[in-house]
Order: C-alpha cells, then structure tokens, then sequence
C-alpha cells in the first residue's frame, strides 16, 4: 500500500473514531448501544476492518464496551486514581457519586509474614483483619484488605467495622500522615471476577500500601480496582531526592495470587487516585 493510501486509511479511521467519541459524549448515555459495524461501515464508505478499528480504540481507552453475542456499549466512566489520605466515601461523594459497602471477613487473625514485616512485627501477632468490597452507584469497583496491629487499637471493631478506618484510628489519636504505594496490574482472579461483576478475566489495578503515623506503621492493606472503571492520575513535579520503597516481599505476590485485595489503604480507603511520586497519601480505608 503506499504512503498516501495508507495515511487516507488512517484518516478514515480517526474520522469514525471521532464520530463515535462525540456520540457518546453528546447523545448517548451509558448502557446505550452504538452503531452496528455495518451501519458505520455504509455512512462512512469505508471496511469492516476500519470501523473495528475504530471501535477497539475507544474499547481500550474505555470510552466502549463488548458484551459478547450482544453488541457494543457505552461504558461507564472512570474513576481518576489519585492516592491520598481521603476515604472512599469522600472520593465517591466528590465524583457525584454513592458509595457503598459491603463487609466480606472481619477478625481478628494472626499476621502472615509478609504482613508481620511490613508492619514491623512479628509473625502471627494479632491483627485486625478486614475485607471489604467498595462500590460507587451499585456498581462494585474495588475488594480492599486490611490488616491493623490489635495492639494499637484494642476496641477498633468492638462496634462492628468503622465507616473509616483511618477516621476510627485518628478517633483514637493514631491520625495516618502518610504511606506509601505499589501499584501494578495482573489479570484478575476468578473470586474477584464474581465479587466485581466482571464478565471474563480482565486487568485489575493492584495496590499494596503501608500507613504511617510519623515513623510508626499503622496500617497494610491490598486493593484490587477494576481496570474498566479506573485511571490513574500522577501529578508531576521537580525532581526530589528519591524515596527508596520499603521491602514489601511475599505480599504483593499474594495479592496476584488471587488474595482478596485491598489494604492498600486504610480499608476506608476509597478510590484511589494517583500516586505522589513519595510514596503518597492513599486513601482512607
């Protein structure tokens, strides 16, 4: 094909995707189904293989979605992730929208090993141990684990668990002031699947997180984030002298694993956002 072939294909292929863009930012509504590949292909004179291309653009921006034997859709729309020490119900009112939640496990249990290290404690001392699932609008967006030393707040879950973990921790004078993040992405696992509504194995955001209040390590915490329903937001700034991560070991592997996630952030933490470049003020479990 030559050059200026070429380049009139690649026009008609920003030129279908432009249209598709403006119809669903201007006319359509989430859930809305767009036009056939046929119909687009008869209003721009243009191949089947242009409209997909099209297509599969804004289907990985998330602008679109597939459901398998039925069409393509308006996808909704993502969420920024921005760590900072704010609550998932904070960052979903900011949004507009409804948060929710629902309690999965809550204990207490002895801490693995790569809880204890981090944390700086010893293996199989006793933990507050929470897991929950976080959802915006009905709709589940993130698993989050959480585990805190019962040593630091005895009564922590006397009541249940807290709205806000980090809200029942600065209660009892251990207000979080920083943490620090890992943040990676693996396919998800069949039990996160199921609990985040998602119709195939699909990329989740992973987020391990350890709390501070000063010097001390109040919290450690896993996150799984729906890849669909998440970006992430880093703002930027001159370069500092670099802040060296602190050995996080078999953790992040168990959240890979399969390991509900989340306690990244306090498990009050709510939708993350992006990651300072230190390691970051996270979300308030």
């Amino acid at each position: 094909m030559s050059r200026s072939r070429s380049q009139a294909s690649e026009h008609k292929y920003l030129t279908v995707r432009a249209y598709l863009a403006d119809l669903v930012a201007s006319e359509l509504s989430v859930g809305d189904a767009v036009p056939s590949e046929r119909s687009l292909t008869e209003k721009f004179g243009v191949s089947r293989m242009t409209v997909r291309q099209a297509v599969d653009a804004l289907v990985t921006e998330g602008v679109l979605e597939r459901a398998q034997g039925r069409g393509t859709f308006v996808a909704p729309p993502r969420a920024d992730f921005e760590m900072r020490l704010t609550t998932f119900g904070e960052e979903a009112r900011r949004r507009g929208m409804e948060p929710g939640t629902e309690v999965l496990e809550v204990g207490t249990a002895p801490a693995p090993a790569s809880v204890a290290e981090s944390l700086g404690r010893a293996t199989g001392d006793p933990m507050h141990h929470v897991v929950r699932l976080r959802s915006a609008d009905g709709s589940p967006m993130s698993v989050e684990e959480a585990w805190i030393p019962v040593d630091l707040a005895p009564d922590l879950l006397d009541d249940g668990v807290p709205e806000s973990l980090y809200g029942a921790l600065r209660e009892r004078g251990l207000a979080p002031t920083w943490g620090e993040d890992t943040i990676t992405a693996s396919d998800a696992t069949v039990q996160e699947q199921k609990l985040l509504g998602l119709r195939a194995s699909r990329a989740v955001m992973r987020t391990v997180r350890r709390t501070f209040a000063g010097d001390s390590p109040l919290m450690y915490s896993r996150s799984s984030y729906r890849g669909d329903r998440y970006s992430v937001f880093v703002p930027l700034r001159e370069a500092r002298p670099t802040l060296v991560p602190r050995s996080t070991t078999a953790d992040d592997a168990a959240a890979a694993d399969g390991g509900a996630v989340t306690d990244d952030a306090p498990t009050d933490q709510l939708a993350p956002v992006p990651v300072p470049a230190r390691a970051t003020e996270g979300n308030d479990r």
